[in-house]
């Protein structure tokens, strides 16, 4: 084996790999967190609407980090 050649991964999946798998999963863990414990108390507005919070927020973040999710289901099949 040459100096230059990667180590061969048994799992073929490395570190960066399992922690962009963290992602979505979190900020969906966040995003219900928040629509269940957050009491709207640091709104300026009064009878603001629902797509100005934190939650929803959080799950377009969530649907951001999709991706590799998708990539792995995808070469599974």
């Amino acid at each position: 084996m040459s100096i230059d050649s990667p180590a061969p991964r048994p799992s073929g999946f490395g570190l960066a790999d399992w922690l962009c798998l963290a992602a979505a999963p979190t900020f969906a863990g966040m995003a219900l967190l928040t629509a269940a414990y957050d009491s709207g108390d640091m709104t300026c507005m009064s009878g603001g609407s629902m797509l100005g919070g934190m939650a929803p927020m959080y799950l377009l973040m969530a649907a951001f980090h999709l991706a590799p999710w998708l990539r792995l289901v995808g070469s599974r099949s």
